[in-house]
Formats: C-alpha cells, structure tokens, sequence
C-alpha cells in the first residue's frame, strides 16, 4: 500500500507508405516443443494476430503453426513474398515461441560474443548439431530483412519471445526462454555470414520495438482468463484499428508506441516494458503501418477514431463479464460475482493471501471478512481495462521496478490531457478506494504529480488510476471523496457515467513487499 533483446523484439517500416502500397505477411506460433518446456499462448497469439489482418484485408498471410514451423518453410515463405512484393509494399512476419542464446556462429559479430535465435520445434539441444538447421539466428534474420531491403519492401517483424535476465515477481505461467545452448554449433550458414556482415544502417527501414528491457525476460501472461503474450495481444488489437487515434487509416510510430508501451504493461501487470529502438522516430511523420481498413474496424469496434469526440465500447462488448474466477483454499464465507471463467484467482484462507492468476501476491492477511472486498477491487480492475485497452492514456512510476519494498520512495505522474475532468484514484490491495486528485471543468487537465510516496504495510497489489474525461465525474468525484469507499459502489457509478464515453485510462500496477522477501 501506499503511504539486449533481438528475439523480444518487433522491426518496423518506417517511411510513408503509398497509397497502392500492398501489405503480407508471415505468422508462426509455437506452444509444442517435442524437446523443450512447451508454451500456452504463442499458437493463441499468432491466431489472433492472422485473424486481425485477414480483418483488415491482408489478402495474402502465411501461417506456421507448431510442427509446421520448419525452417525450411518459413524460408520458402519468406522468399515468395519478397518475391512477390514491390518497392512500397510492407512485409509483416510474427513470431511467437520460444528465443535463446548461444556461441557467436561468426567470430566478432556480437559484442556479448552470443547469438540470440528464434527456437522452432524441430531443435534438439541434446542434438545441437544435428538439428541446427531448426532455429534461425539473428543474423540471418538480418540477411532475411537485407533481401527485402534492396527491393525497397518494409519490414515489419513481430517477435514475442526472448532471451534476457532474471524476474523479481513470482509468475506461475511460463517465460518464453528456452536454456542458452552451451555446444558450438556447426558452421554458419551462408546467410548467418552475410547477415552478420548487415549494419543497423544498412536497413533504413527498419524499426525495433522489443517487448521487453533487456533486465526483463517476456512472460506468458494471463489475458481475459486466458495466457497469452501481452506484446501479442496488444499488436493485434492495434492491427483492429485502436492505435490509429486519428482514424486516418495509417498507424503512426508515435501512435503505435503511445499504445504498445501502455498496454503492454497494462496486460502484463507491469511485468515488461518495452523499448524502441531507435528512441527517438527518423521523422515527426513516421508511419509504421498502411491498413486503410483499420479506420472501418475501429469503428465498428467502438475504438476511439478521433482524439475527443469518439465514444468507445462499452467494457461488457469487450468481454468484462462483472465477475471474478476465484479458487479458494480452505473455508471461504459466501461471495458475490464470483465464478468467472479462465485461469482464477487464488485466496489462500488460512494464510489470507490473495494471489492474481500470474502467481503474484496481490495481498497479504486478507481475512474472510476482507475477501469480497479484494474480489470487488479486482472486478472494477478488470472493467478499467476494458476500457484502457480501447483507448489509454499515460502514466509513469518512478524508478521503474517490478517490484518494490517496504521503505523504497516513489514518483508517480500524470501529464496533461485535453480533456476538462480528471480523476486520480489508488485501488489500494485492501480493496478500498483511495482519492488521490480530482479536476472538474477545466480547460484542460493539469499535470499530476506526486512525489516521495513511501511503500508501507499491508503489502500486495495496488493500482493507480487516472481517467480522463469530458463527461461529467462531479458525482463520482463526491463518491470518491468520502472515506471508505466500497469498490461494488463505486463501480456501479463509473459504470452509469463513464462506461463507453470518450475517455482515457491510464492504469499503473504497483506491487510490494517486504524488504528482504
């Protein structure tokens, strides 16, 4: 409460496209590894995202489900629609399954002298050398963007995966990770040569967006009950058309990274952050994407086409259901919305801890008489991101940790929007509503900040709240105001007033502990 990542990564085209310009793609997911630590949302993830493109008139995908994936086909895949394209046209190639490491194939080609490789089902690391011809290093990826690059074809390479550092938090699903592969592996391939020889300039229209910092490796994550990549889920609702804000048709590098980076970390429960590289975009006009339909499915999507006058979908469209799926062990008093589907919470009732579907400790001694209002807190959580997932504003913490300790001091802030209404709240672990700041009938809301929070007891989950708004919040602002409020109260207001309006919502997941745990 409060008192290095090729393979994790997504490359983007970067110049305007033209108006003629045809768009591809090349889709592989992977959950079944023969001779690995299988997955549980890489196939998921891959159909989504076909699924989002052949709805955004993408005539032409080629998909790779587990033992489809070879690399000779991928290969083969690859090669026609480089053929087939022109100069102008976009290629999108997806990968979710597992990434790793291993000895640099071409002596000198990496600082850390490792590879980073994409892992397909048909690799052994018992058998390294006879199933090498299975993975696809990061250096013929570069010789694989080099082909399309001297046609003058973007590039658009979607990778949810990773090789990468340690996690603070506990999760219970899986990282898509697979064991640095000690063995030196045969000769490089032809291409492993080239590619190894292709400097970040050599590719001018490429864009990296990784899904996580290279402290951070990329977890399955639990989304709408179900696990799944959040860089995934998040590029596939961006593909429907809720990353164009202006609803012109073309998503632009700022309009992707504004929706990436906040819902990344919104369905990942700030377990990842992601990173552009370059940081800064080659031009205030960079436009990463040309799908004209995505306009049309943004609006029969209820996703915000305008930056102030849109409405958006009201969170029961987007699938919040009001209800909680809550495993208990032990004797649990009678509770309310509970018996949601998909992958539950955990209320653990002789210890009174409170565990999210990630494994996390969302709270600690919650008592029987506590629980329904943790469950209440989650609900209301749940149907805030029904509506942030639409259309997300912006908030930071600061230092950026995953998770932070009994003592550490914090910033949190909130920049300027357009809007007139703001409301700043806390969804403290207790399950109480915390007002933080209120603005109403401005001409513009001001910057939120606020400064040297120190993390105390009870430790667990909290979540910081902002919504902006031009719908009236006086009401719920007077709710808010008063001490105590119950979490089931205050979600039937926002429900009454704010649900499907244009508004903004910023969500930022604070978790805590004890120093030394």
């Amino acid at each position: 409460m409060l008192r290095k990542a090729l393979i994790s990564c997504v490359f983007f085209g970067l110049s305007g496209l033209p108006a003629v310009a045809a768009t591809s793609a090349l889709v592989v997911g992977i959950d079944i590894y023969p001779h690995e630590v299988s997955l549980d949302g890489a196939v998921k993830d891959a159909r989504d995202v076909s699924r989002a493109l052949k709805a955004a008139d993408v005539e032409t995908v080629r998909e790779f489900i587990n033992e489809q994936a070879t690399k000779s086909a991928i290969r083969a895949a690859w090669l026609e629609l480089v053929g087939t394209a022109t100069k102008g046209d976009t290629i999108i190639f997806t990968y979710a399954g597992h990434g790793a490491q291993m000895p640099e194939l071409v002596a000198g080609s990496e600082a850390d002298g490792l590879d980073e490789f994409l892992e397909l089902p048909g690799f052994d690391r018992s058998r390294s050398g006879e199933t090498a011809k299975e993975i696809i290093v990061d250096n013929e990826l570069n010789a694989w963007f080099a082909e399309a690059e001297a046609k003058g074809i973007q590039v658009l390479f979607v990778s949810d995966s990773c090789y990468s550092g340690g996690m603070n938090r506990s999760i219970s699903g899986k990282t898509r990770l697979a064991p640095t592969v000690r063995a030196q592996l045969p000769p490089p391939s032809d291409e492993a040569v080239s590619g190894a020889a292709v400097k970040d300039a050599d590719l001018s229209q490429v864009t990296i967006l990784a899904a996580s910092l290279e402290s951070q490796p990329t977890p399955e994550v639990v989304i709408d009950g179900e696990p799944r990549g959040a860089l995934s889920w998040s590029f596939a609702r961006a593909l429907e058309g809720a990353a164009d804000r202006d609803g012109d048709g073309m998503i632009s590098r700022v309009e992707l990274e504004d929706y990436v980076f906040s819902n990344v970390k919104l369905q990942s429960e700030a377990l990842q952050v992601p990173n552009f590289t370059p940081q800064v975009p080659r031009s205030d006009r960079e436009i990463v994407l040309s799908l004209p339909r995505s306009a049309t499915l943004a609006s029969a999507n209820g996703i915000a086409t305008s930056a102030r006058t849109s409405k958006l979908k009201p969170a029961r469209d987007m699938g919040w259901t009001g209800k909680l799926a809550l495993s208990v062990d032990g004797q649990a008093p009678k509770l309310e919305n509970v018996g949601g589907s998909g992958v539950p919470y955990r209320w653990d009732a002789a210890s009174g801890t409170f565990y999210t579907p990630n494994g996390d400790v969302a709270g600690e001694h919650v008592a029987a008489d506590m629980v329904q209002g943790v469950v209440d807190k989650f609900i209301l959580l749940d149907f805030l991101k029904a509506l942030a997932a639409q259309k997300p504003g912006k908030v930071s913490l600061t230092p950026v940790k995953d998770i932070y300790s009994a003592g550490d001091r914090l910033n949190f802030d909130a920049p300027q929007s357009g809007y007139a209404n703001m409301l700043v709240f806390n969804l403290a672990n207790t399950g109480d509503v915390q007002l933080l700041d209120v603005q109403i009938a401005g001409s513009g809301s001001h910057v939120f900040r606020l400064r040297d929070l120190e993390v105390v007891k009870p430790f667990g989950a909290d979540h910081l709240v902002v919504v902006s708004t031009n719908a009236p919040v006086d009401a719920v602002a007077a709710v808010l105001a008063t001490p105590g409020v119950d979490a089931s109260e205050f979600l039937r207001l926002l429900e009454e007033r704010l649900d499907g309006t244009d508004s903004t919502v910023a969500i930022q997941p604070l978790y805590t502990r004890e120093r030394g745990q």
